[in-house]
């Protein structure tokens, strides 16, 4: 027995290799129900609700990590309750940061701090019980993956990281950068393995790749530069998408999708492609209320619709910066933050969509007909077309 597999080369033709897999749901039963029994404070009247949250909450823990885990929840409080599911979540953190490579994420924002993209938002709410038995029982197979496109600063990552709360599953961001390592031939294979395997073991989850056309975009030509490493993580990606049978939802997001290859944009490789442009003047004016109301309770006093006609063009991401810039200008002076100090931040601002036009134009036109607008006008407006 190892933890490793290392088989002597004089041994290989003669052992059977049988990996022992972490504990399941059954196993993890048992292991709480000895722990509710143990004095001086036997609880065995543990609701359902209560024992199905405390054991998804361990799944992912070895039976010793488990134990212990469950021990230290009732000990703090004296006895196991739903209270308690964040103790046992704790110990999930700790073996996500000793993997090195994944990181978990909590995001305090809900959906509803993303202004706009209505399309989007409708879509993640109809899966919000993808992952439940009732699902299941229906006969509904968990959901794959989703694919963001679209302009920087509209809200990718924001959206992927409050849809976390919105499904109420733990999310955790792979970082490629860490999964490559040139220390020996064959490591950073073995680290994405890894990665892949936590992230397997404490499913249902989130599995987070931002930028993912910066992770892998020089794969196609990776024989000239790196010995052929990332073409050799980039199929192992993708044959491990295409065959996992796990409940992980991938969560990528892109800006220039012209460098990402083909068959990673190919059906089934994800659920949906959606695209994110632009903000339009309702989406933009509902940016400016979300920005405003976290920083005034009392927002009466600005015009909305004449800052929205004077930022157009500006991304979600840059009306944040123009306020923050006008509050900064405000706060020198030692006084309240209006109107006039919010248009006088925007005009000093040149957006994205000006500085990378063609960039911007290319990248919608190839959206056009290929991906799905997370705006809910546009999407209505091509409905009605078809």
């Amino acid at each position: 027995m190892s933890p490793v597999q290392q088989v002597p080369i004089e041994l290989e033709k003669e052992v059977a290799v049988l990996d022992f897999p972490l504990p399941d749901m059954g196993e993890l039963n048992q292991v709480l129900s000895n722990q509710l029994e143990q004095p001086p404070r036997p609880n065995r009247r543990v609701t359902t609700e209560t024992r199905e949250k405390l054991l998804k909450a361990a799944l992912g823990l070895t039976r010793d990590e488990a134990e212990k885990v469950y021990r230290k929840a009732q000990v703090t409080a004296g006895r196991l309750t739903e209270a308690e599911v964040d103790v046992v979540l704790s110990e999930k953190k700790q073996l996500i940061r000793r993997n090195g490579i994944l990181e978990y994420i909590e995001e305090d924002e809900t959906i509803d701090s993303v202004g706009g993209l209505e399309e989007l938002k409708h879509w993640l709410k109809q899966r919000s019980g993808a992952f439940t038995e009732r699902a299941r029982e229906y006969g509904l197979s968990p959901a794959q993956g989703m694919l963001i496109l679209g302009v920087p600063g509209c809200g990718k990552s924001l959206i992927a990281k409050t849809t976390s709360r919105l499904w109420g599953l733990p999310l955790l961001r792979l970082d490629m950068g860490r999964v490559y390592d040139g220390s020996m031939v064959g490591r950073s294979e073995a680290n994405l393995r890894n990665a892949l395997k936590t992230a397997e073991s404490i499913s249902p989850t989130i599995l987070f790749i931002d930028e993912i056309d910066k992770a892998f975009a020089g794969s196609t030509g990776s024989a000239d530069s790196d010995g052929g490493t990332s073409s050799r993580i980039f199929g192992s990606f993708l044959t491990w998408m295409q065959e996992k049978t796990s409940p992980v939802f991938v969560m990528a997001t892109a800006n220039r999708v012209e460098r990402l290859p083909g068959e990673f944009l190919r059906k089934g490789r994800f659920d949906e492609l959606f695209f994110v442009d632009l903000p339009n003047p309702e989406e933009r004016k509902e940016i400016f209320r979300i920005h405003l109301s976290k920083r005034r309770r009392e927002i009466a006093r600005f015009d909305l619709d004449q800052l929205v006609k004077v930022c157009d063009g500006f991304s979600g991401a840059e009306i944040e910066q123009a306020l923050v810039a006008a509050m900064y200008e405000a706060f020198a002076q030692d006084r309240e933050f209006t109107q006039l100090d919010i248009i006088a931040s925007i005009r000093a601002t040149l957006p994205l969509s000006k500085t990378m036009s063609e960039q911007v134009t290319a990248l919608r036109d190839w959206a056009n007909q290929r991906a799905r607008p997370a705006a809910a006008s546009v999407a209505e407006y091509q409905r009605m077309e078809f």
